[in-house]
């Protein structure tokens, strides 16, 4: 692990009854984000911490296998899909065994179906429920809210996500980095995959501009956890100081607060507006707001395939952690600009109208008015992405 180095980030919580969650984040597999979580482990058991491993995925090396052995680790369940035999984290036996930390492995893993829930993340947000201390590995590119940028930059999309929201609860975050000639100087010493996984790697995720691209967003992207951290500290401090002291003595008004309203629609490209809202809102430690027009009707009117792929829309901004509105107006853009100025909007943002340009030129598309009518407020329209998902 000498190559590597480790950013921390501490944020003195007040006293909760839950669980307080650690991550430890890299950019691709084979950095030492496992490695490091275990050694930190077996620290934590030298000062006298009862903690377990609760799901530790090998990979094969060899390293980390040896590291892991000196653990105590809650056994596995076998759950059986489609006549095959898998295993998977066993939440129950570590909620019975009840530590003190548990150590839990690749956090944006999908269960195999039949299990209580989908997701590992949710499996850990029940640990975390019960009162346990989680320590969890990830790569950035698992971030939803990264989803687009990290398929812009690789043109790999990545299926397992874990919302941002859960990440920006972990009361501290480890940025596990290693240098790019580094991890593909591991890569090929077989020290990440199988020898038959190699030649693929190189070919693929594992080119070396993937791989520095993807680096500097984890950097950033820890960076901007540390910057979190610090305000929300500062802020308490503060906040303690100075809550008696009244706002006119500081000669100025309070400044005001973001707020990012997202239009919605059942064109495919609001997910990434959805993503860039959530992303831009956080940045600016604002609030997020998502809004769906019915041009003259119910919603429950609303033709069928529009409904589904609005509603799919909606559900994805609300696990982003994103309030939704549905509004009934005939005149959606008026609607919309209604709204935005009645909740203190700053920003709205809109996908870019697709097809021909013959609705601008008729002056019927809703963004063009949009933009003409907004005046005082700015509207941000996303571009079409490039890509095409394969």
């Amino acid at each position: 692990m000498s190559a590597s180095s480790h950013t921390r980030s501490n944020w003195k919580q007040s006293p909760r009854s839950h669980g307080g969650l650690k991550v430890y984040l890299g950019y691709a597999a084979g950095v030492g984000k496992t490695y490091q979580m275990i050694f930190d482990g077996h620290d934590a058991v030298r000062r006298g911490v009862d903690l377990v491993i609760g799901y530790f995925e090998p990979h094969d090396r060899q390293d980390t296998i040896a590291l892991a052995a000196g653990l105590e680790t809650v056994p596995r369940r076998v759950v059986e899909y489609r006549g095959h035999r898998f295993e998977e984290m066993d939440p129950e036996g570590i909620l019975r065994r009840r530590p003190t930390v548990c150590l839990v492995d690749e956090l944006a893993h999908t269960n195999v179906p039949g299990v209580e829930n989908p997701k590992r993340w949710q499996d850990v947000i029940a640990l975390l429920d019960a009162g346990m201390d989680v320590w969890t590995t990830m790569n950035v590119q698992h971030m939803e809210s990264l989803n687009d940028q990290v398929y812009e930059l690789t043109g790999v999309r990545v299926r397992e996500t874990v919302p941002d929201w859960l990440v920006k609860q972990a009361s501290e975050v480890v940025l596990v980095d290693l240098t790019p000639e580094a991890l593909l100087n591991r890569l090929r010493r077989r020290a990440v995959y199988s020898p038959a996984m190699v030649p693929r790697a190189l070919k693929g995720f594992f080119k070396e501009s993937n791989l520095a691209a993807l680096r500097e967003i984890a950097m950033r992207e820890a960076a901007h956890e540390v910057d979190v951290r610090r305000s929300a500290s500062e802020d308490t401090e503060q906040r303690e100081d100075l809550e008696q002291v009244p706002a006119r003595v500081f000669g100025e008004e309070p400044k005001q607060q973001e707020r990012i309203l997202i239009r919605i629609t059942a064109d495919p490209m609001t997910v990434a507006v959805i993503r860039r809202g959530r992303r831009i809102a956080d940045y600016l430690k604002g609030e997020c707001l998502a809004v769906y027009v019915c041009r003259g009707t119910d919603f429950k009117d609303v033709p069928e395939k529009e409904r589904r792929t609005v509603a799919k829309h909606l559900d994805f901004a609300r696990n982003l952690q994103i309030e939704t509105r549905i509004l009934e107006a005939r005149d959606e853009v008026g609607a919309l600009l209604d709204f935005a100025r009645r909740n203190l909007v700053t920003q709205i943002l809109v996908a870019r109208m697709s097809g021909s340009g013959w609705s601008r030129v008729r002056g019927s598309d809703p963004v063009e008015r949009l933009v003409r009518k907004a005046r005082d407020l700015r509207v941000t329209v996303v571009g079409r992405r490039r890509r095409v998902d394969g």
